[in-house]
C-alpha cells in the first residue's frame, strides 16, 4: 500500500507549521555586517596599499617614482638602429 500526500505551501508557511523560528531578520543583519566588513577589507586591497604593505621596511620611497624614471629612460624605436645603406 502506498499513500502520497501533496502539500502546497510556501517555505515560510512550512516553517511556521513545523514550529521553526523565522530567521529572516537575523539573516538580514548578518548579511549587512558581512557587506560592511567586505567593503572595509576591499580598501586594504588597493594597489597602493598592497605595495606599501609588501614593501614596508624595504625602502619603498622609490615606488612612486619608479615608472616615471623608467619612462624617462625609454628611447624612441628608430634612434638605436643603424641604417643599412
Amino acid at each position: 500500500m502506498k499513500i502520497t500526500i501533496d502539500i502546497d505551501c510556501t517555505p515560510a508557511e512550512a516553517r511556521e507549521f513545523v514550529g521553526l523560528p523565522d530567521l529572516r531578520p537575523l539573516q538580514a543583519a548578518w548579511l549587512a555586517e558581512i557587506e560592511n566588513r567586505l567593503i572595509a577589507d576591499m580598501q586594504k586591497f588597493s594597489p597602493e596599499a598592497l605595495a606599501r604593505s609588501w614593501l614596508s621596511g624595504a625602502g619603498a620611497e622609490w615606488l612612486p617614482n619608479m615608472f616615471g624614471a623608467l619612462a624617462g629612460q625609454a628611447r624612441p624605436a628608430g634612434k638605436d638602429k643603424k641604417s643599412i645603406g
